[in-house]
């Protein structure tokens, strides 16, 4: 089989050449996404850098879960939220019940929290943010910012100090740190460790090179009337990436705070992973398509930070990206001469993305744990291929992602 390869490449005419151009066709690809990550995963490193000084003010909250099914959780993680430090005259905490129980409705009223019961024909997170708002508007609640949690979601108990801190400093949009709650299967172990190399690259690297940081979906917090004005334009799905896009487009800065944790129940079945990633892949390739177009406007007007963030949508999955670097490196070795001298380049690539991703993962992560886990790398692999051939698929498909109690290992953070 080798022999038939070799020979069919360079047995005269122009194979040798078309190969060697697809070679390097690909070559650059894939070099193009290493070194970008392995950049912003260098400036990730070192001790954090933005640590706001005591605010004198303290500012009016609406913390809104969207809950959609959740009576497993929600109760937990309200409950955990009313421990904070913060005023509680200072903050509602706001439930929008999207088919959960009658009694959970009740238990959540009598733990203080307002809770909205909408009647969605479909039901996504932009409808039960912009369920929220709504609600705000007709009780003519007022709110100085607001603050988005999943129904699984616990933070610490300085959570609304911290944020309010950096609000107070000028901060109009932020991103907290989000992490794991739970590390119970392999599967569990690497999409915390997909959240922490997110974390580092997407986040804490860019935001000290200057760019935005990336939303995650949940543990964030706006200006109220900036986040109003966007949320109620906003499509079905994809809410972090449509408020990026808004944000960025009309240069608002998204902060981060890498200090500030928000917990996050991670998904432990690959049947989930799929799903999960499935509805991820989907919206940021949508986005993409649809951001491009404002992308020489915002190149004119020097809003480097727009064009980032479209490069960074374009760019496949990391694992995608190691997995054909891999497969491409032995392929090449495989085959033999000229291919031999051809992989080493690829080797080389490949090397280089294995540091980028030991720099972006925290020490906490290194433990037995993962080293059992990457074992399952090749099957989340072929998952993510699929995933990224069904990126077509329509993207407003509401894709829940089902959330159970779970013993909190909340990790200790370096």
């Amino acid at each position: 089989m080798m022999e038939y390869i070799r020979e069919f490449f360079f047995s005269g005419g122009n194979n040798e050449l078309v190969f060697s151009v697809i070679d390097a066709v690909c070559f650059l690809f894939f070099a193009v996404g290493v070194l970008y990550l392995f950049v912003f995963a260098i400036k990730s490193t070192g001790k954090p850098r933005n640590i706001y000084p005591k605010a004198k003010k303290k500012y009016r909250y609406a913390v809104v879960f969207p809950a959609y099914k959740e009576d497993r959780v929600i109760l937990g993680s309200v409950g955990n939220f009313l421990e904070q430090t913060f005023p509680r005259e200072n903050y509602d905490v706001i439930v929008v019940s999207d088919g959960m129980a009658d009694e959970t409705n009740a238990e959540l009223e009598r733990m203080s929290a307002i809770v909205i019961r909408p009647e969605f024909t479909l039901s996504t997170k932009t409808n039960s943010l912009q369920q929220a708002i709504t609600y705000i508007d007709n009780h003519d609640l007022h709110y100085d910012n607001i603050v988005i949690l999943d129904a699984d979601n616990s933070v610490d108990d300085d959570f609304l100090d911290n944020l309010n801190d950096a609000f107070y400093s000028g901060c109009s949009a932020i991103q907290t740190h989000r992490v794991a709650k739970q590390c119970n299967t392999n599967v569990a172990v690497l999409d915390a460790v997909s959240e922490e190399i997110n974390n580092s690259i997407f986040r804490k690297g860019h935001t000290r090179m200057g760019f935005s940081s990336s939303l995650i979906g949940s543990g964030m917090a706006f200006d109220y009337k900036l986040f109003k004005k966007c949320i109620m334009k906003s499509s079905h799905v994809g809410v972090d990436k449509q408020l990026e896009r808004y944000l960025l487009r009309n240069n608002y800065y998204i902060e981060y705070l890498p200090e500030v944790y928000t917990y996050d129940e991670k998904v432990s079945k690959g049947k989930q992973f799929y799903k999960q990633r499935k509805r991820w892949v989907s919206t940021q390739f949508s986005h993409f398509f649809r951001g491009i177009w404002g992308c020489p406007k915002a190149a004119l007007e020097g809003n480097w930070d727009y064009c980032n963030k479209l490069l960074q949508w374009a760019m496949p999955p990391r694992v995608i990206l190691i997995g054909f670097i891999g497969i491409i490196s032995v392929v090449l070795t495989v085959v033999g001469l000229p291919f031999l001298l051809w992989s080493i380049k690829w080797w080389c690539l490949l090397l280089l993305m294995i540091i980028t991703l030991a720099l972006a993962i925290p020490d906490y992560l290194f433990n037995a744990k993962l080293l059992k886990a990457m074992f399952s790398i090749p099957w989340l692999f072929l998952l993510m291929l699929l995933n990224t051939f069904a990126i077509f698929n329509r993207s407003n498909e509401f894709i829940h992602t089902e959330h159970y109690e779970v013993d909190s290992e909340e990790p200790k953070h370096n």
